[in-house]
């Protein structure tokens, strides 16, 4: 790659930058929203059906276990592969911001749900036994016992989750899935514009650290509340 150059710094493509900054914005916003549709029932699934717990059901545990196991085992470059002909059925395109929200998901779901999972398993088992005696159901417990009580993990959860898709729609420019990835890829990468890849960083670089802070935050709000 050549050296930095500060003037070319000066010259880039501002709007551009601040297109693809929304992109990836748009696609975490969304990939978030539809792996906690998913992952959330998928982790009560896993926490419930497991030896010892609610509804134990050991063989039905040990077949999502073993998927959840498989699609997290997956790098995220092959998913996006793999998942070209699904994703065109499902949005009409494998590229762009659209084509790149069903990977995001199939890649974060199973991520999600297992530490939904042990965050359930941190819950204390004498609240759960004290709702039992009292005659409540399985989704009163759920609903009202255990996602309560185990609120703060779980946005803790759905914090790791967020900085992992960052990181995801990074990786989907490979495939021109847009954002500020797509943006690296072209212009940083195949055209040689070092400037281009050190924004496109530095962008992400905070992305994360806010995320992350305001996670934090929250996490302690949960707590307190």
């Amino acid at each position: 790659m050549d050296g930095f150059d500060w003037a070319q710094l000066l010259s880039m493509d501002w709007p551009e930058i601040g297109l693809a900054t929304l992109d990836t914005l748009t696609m975490l916003g969304a990939s978030l929203l539809f792996t906690v549709v998913f992952g959330l029932p998928l982790g009560v699934l896993l926490y419930v059906t497991s030896p010892g717990q609610l509804r134990a059901r050991p063989r039905l545990y040990a077949v999502l276990s073993f998927l959840i196991n498989v699609f997290r085992s997956l790098p995220f470059v092959i998913l996006l592969i793999v998942m070209i002909p699904l994703t065109v059925k499902l949005v009409g395109t494998s590229i762009g911001v659209a084509g790149a929200i069903p990977p995001l998901v199939a890649g974060a779901s199973p991520f999600f749900a297992r530490l939904v999972e042990n965050v359930l398993r941190e819950v204390d088992r004498g609240v759960i036994e004290a709702s039992q005696s009292m005659g409540a159901s399985l989704w009163q417990i759920v609903r009202h016992v255990l996602l309560p009580e185990a609120l703060p993990g779980l946005v803790g959860a759905a914090t790791v989750t967020t900085v992992a898709l960052v990181s995801y729609t990074a990786m989907s420019g490979v495939i021109g899935g847009g954002g500020l990835g797509d943006l690296a890829v072209r212009y940083g990468y195949q055209r040689f514009q070092t400037e281009v890849m050190v924004v496109t960083v530095l962008l992400l670089l905070v992305l994360v650290q806010v995320i992350q802070s305001f996670g934090d935050r929250l996490v302690l709000r949960c707590q307190r509340g």
